[in-house]
This record gives C-alpha cells, structure tokens and sequence, in this order.
C-alpha cells in the first residue's frame, strides 16, 4: 500500500490514529505542527519532520516527496499561543498561506474556514485528507449511558435542556461545550478551550454537581474537526465538581476509551452519548 500522511497537533489523538494506520498496514509520513504535537509521535511513525502551521508549501512538499497521496489531520492547534506576545515571529506564513488568507480567508478567518482552505490546498497538490476516524473506529462515542455511574433525573433533565442551547453555540462558532446546573448556564467554552473553560466552571458552582454538554461544532468536517474527550479532561471535570458529561454520538472520540470510562467510574462521573 502506498504511505499514508499524518499532520499531528497536540494530545493523544495523534498516537492513537498512528497505532490504528500501523495495525493496518500502513507506512506512516508524519508531519509535526511546532508549538502543538508532542515529540515522542516520531517515535511512532516512519518519518516525521517539524513544520510550520502557517506554511502550508512544506506541508505539501514534505508529504509528496515522501509518495503520500491521502493524509489524516488530528489533534489540536493551540490557538492561545497565536495570541501570544511575539507569536508572530515563529508564524510568518510562506506566500501560498498568505495568499489563501488575504484572498479566500480575507472575510472569514473561523477555524471551519480555515480547515477547509487548508484540505482544498492539499488536495489541489493531490493530497487528499480522509475521515480522520479512519483508523480510530472503536474510539467514537456510541449512544447511551457508557460507565456503570448512572446520571441523575435532574442531570438528565440539564442534558435535554442545554443540548439544544449548546448546538446554538457551536451554530454561532462560540465554542462547543457548556456547564448547565438546574438548567442554569453556568460556563460557555469560547477561545480558551474546554479545560479551561471547565476550571472556570468549577469556580463558578462551587457546590458542584453540574453537567458538561460537548457537541460538535455544526459546521463539522470529520476529516478535520472532531471532538475529543481524555483522562485529563475528566480529572478536571472530577476536581471542578461535575458529575455528568454529555457527549454527541458518532462525531466524538474518546482519547483511549477504556481508560476515560475508568477514570469516569472512579470518579463518579456519568458519561452518556446522545444524538
């Protein structure tokens, strides 16, 4: 089989994507973005090379070299750190990053833009981005209550209430999670991120007990764009007092879903599946 690309961000997923393409078969060219994949990736791939996330060309040149004609793209860009003071002297974009963002992303810079310049900028170099689940099937989230901690009446009652009310959000490109208490909305995640917006949720309700509602965003592209929950977002929500995570079925993977579920148990925490 011909070698596949893998574009690697930050946490797990990346890890896990590379073991399912390596059980499979597949020659694994990994691409790093600097500032957000963690190193140790090279230690799963065949190849690996650091790259700019705002130079696209040696995105492009780095796989086609290398006979990739499909990719896989997961794992996120830290986008605080773009904010940051002096971030642009480590993001200076090569000329075909700057010209799809002063020509296609001139008006619409959200991140679903983004994403999708990105894929059809790769494709037009004949390298196409698949689902990135590919290889991840058994890690998607399925319906129903998934830990043996069962939520609550009123938990559930929280989850139908802010379901509707977090697909508004994502609709909006807010962000994709809320904290909901007896149908109070207590946080919404915008630019920081769902850990922190969870830290700041638990200041917040100090008596605890509140559910996490997480969807993907409406403009999902499953070849770029999937929610994912880990251990460590359930070690925040078990410190932050939430007893309860709701999560949209089919479109959101676990970071090894054996052990979130474990550590969800262990912590009293229900974790449900809804669509």
């Amino acid at each position: 089989m011909q070698p596949i690309g893998l574009i690697a961000g930050e946490g797990v997923f990346p890890f896990l994507a590379a073991r399912g393409m390596r059980a499979a078969g597949r020659r694994i060219v990994c691409i790093g973005l600097r500032g957000s994949a963690d190193p140790a990736i090279a230690r799963e791939v065949d190849e690996f090379r650091w790259v700019s996330v705002v130079r696209v060309s040696s995105w492009i040149r780095n796989l086609r070299r290398r006979g990739v004609s499909e990719a896989v793209m997961v794992g996120r860009v830290v986008k605080t750190r773009m904010y940051a003071r002096f971030a642009w002297a480590q993001n200076i974009p090569d000329l075909r990053t700057a010209r799809l963002w002063f020509t296609r992303l001139r008006h619409d810079k959200r991140p679903f833009a983004i994403l999708n310049a990105l894929a059809d900028a790769l494709e037009s170099e004949g390298i196409r981005l698949i689902d990135s689940t590919t290889y991840t099937r058994d890690q998607l989230v399925t319906t129903g209550v998934l830990t043996q901690t069962q939520p609550t009446e009123a938990q559930m009652l929280d989850a139908r209430h802010g379901w509707e009310l977090c697909r508004q959000i994502s609709r909006l490109d807010i962000g994709q999670s809320i904290a909901v208490k007896e149908k109070d909305v207590i946080a919404v995640e915008a630019l920081e991120g769902t850990n922190a917006m969870i830290e700041r949720a638990g200041q917040l309700c100090r008596t605890g007990g509140w559910t996490l509602i997480k969807v993907a965003n409406a403009h999902q592209d499953m070849r770029m764009d999937v929610p994912t929950i880990g251990v460590t977002t359930i070690q925040k929500l078990a410190a932050a007092g939430a007893r309860c995570v709701v999560l949209e079925a089919g479109k959101t993977t676990f970071l090894e879903k054996d052990k979130v579920i474990e550590s969800a148990d262990r912590s009293g925490i229900a974790i449900v599946g809804m669509e």
